[in-house]
């Protein structure tokens, strides 16, 4: 969420909302395209179970792959951004200038330790953090909107159209749910109404917000200022800075900065807690207090030794995973879906569109892995 605006600062707020509302389109229906292969077997199965059956051991281990180093780049990312949102609030707060890397270290033991305490933990801090986050976003977001300048939001032009190829891997990385498709049929009893309502709403719920998002951030801060901020590492802190400038108003630098606080914290635990159980699974780790120790070890010592050493990664982390989102989000769930439905048929639910969507949905994954090794190479404009 807070990549957006960075990443969108070339293309501007017309262009930018064009592109996020075709990725929720396409992610949308790819992730309906994994329920349809999940379908077909016991609800509880999950990629390693379906993927495996459909496509064999080596697409199952390339998505494997994909899928673990998603998180733990995730991972890093959430150290990094954590890192510069925490030091940016202590020297709002007490003016001491805490470096970015210290910073994020200490973000990083801090939470190691709640995911080590447990699930159940987590699972209760999620959601005070939810309820705060949501609440501190519509205060801050709508305290901006109202400060939002129309001349500075709607200046798209034809020519901005070129900043858009360098960030479709960022945008895709904003609609990764896809991992939590067999959980929802397991947890809906194989209800295809059901799931497929929570993975419509929800997924809107999220466009809506990032939608919200951008008008408010683009509205406020002028194009020409990214730069400014682009050349600070574009992380967290740099974006909140920015906008907490343009308003006089303490209290509304106060609620987006605790918004951010809350936001960076909640995604570092969701996704580090599912790191934590893989890593755990994959390794065969007991669940007692050495065992957990020995996962917690494995799934936080490599990215906090890259928030150590490079600690304003945080935007050129999100994009490096959605270059590997696009296998494990675009492209493997195409080919599984058209799989299941040669292997046996579609007696539960069948996607719209037929083979020309899968292909569009495997062309898209391609755009993706394309246009990241473009803006790598810098082969694609960039602003």
């Amino acid at each position: 969420m807070f990549s957006l605006p960075i990443i969108s600062s070339g293309m501007w707020f017309e262009w930018s909302a064009l592109l996020i509302i075709f990725t929720w389109f396409c992610m949308f229906h790819s992730s309906l395209l994994i329920m349809e292969a999940n379908l077909n077997y016991i609800p509880g199965s999950s990629f390693d179970t379906f993927i495996h059956d459909l496509l064999g051991p080596r697409w199952n281990l390339l998505n494997n792959i994909s899928l673990c180093f998603i998180l733990y780049i995730l991972t890093y990312a959430y150290i990094s951004g954590g890192g510069s949102i925490v030091s940016h609030t202590i020297k709002s707060i007490s003016n001491l200038d805490i470096p970015i890397f210290l910073s994020g270290i200490f973000f990083s033991a801090g939470l190691a330790f709640c995911v080590w305490h447990g699930t159940h933990f987590v699972g209760r801090l999620s959601a005070i953090l939810v309820v705060g986050m949501l609440i501190s976003f519509l205060l801050s977001v709508q305290g901006f909107l109202l400060y939002t300048e129309l001349e500075v939001l709607f200046i798209g032009r034809l020519e901005y159209v070129i900043y858009i190829a360098v960030a479709i891997p960022y945008f895709m990385t904003s609609f990764g749910y896809h991992g939590c498709v067999p959980s929802l049929i397991k947890y809906y009893s194989s209800n295809v109404r059901a799931v497929k309502r929570c993975l419509l709403f929800g997924s809107i719920l999220a466009l809506s917000f990032y939608l919200i998002w951008l008008g408010a951030t683009l509205g406020n801060i002028p194009r020409d200022d990214f730069s400014a901020i682009n050349s600070l590492g574009g992380n967290i802190g740099d974006l909140v800075n920015a906008l907490s400038s343009k308003t006089d108003k303490v209290f509304l630098a106060s609620t987006l900065a605790m918004f951010a606080n809350m936001a960076v914290v909640s995604s570092f635990l969701g996704v580090t807690l599912g790191l934590f159980d893989f890593i755990a699974d994959k390794f065969n780790f007991a669940d007692n207090s050495l065992g957990r120790f020995k996962t917690t070890v494995v799934t936080f010592l490599p990215p906090s030794v890259g928030g150590l050493f490079y600690p304003n990664g945080f935007v050129y982390a999100i994009g490096l995973a959605g270059m590997f989102a696009c296998i494990f989000g675009s492209i493997v769930p195409a080919l599984a879906a058209k799989q299941s439905r040669l292997k046996y048929g579609s007696p539960n639910y069948r996607v719209w569109g037929g083979n020309p969507l899968i292909f569009f949905i495997m062309c898209y994954g391609a755009l993706q892995f394309v246009c990241y090794i473009g803006a790598a190479f810098n082969f694609l404009p960039k602003f």
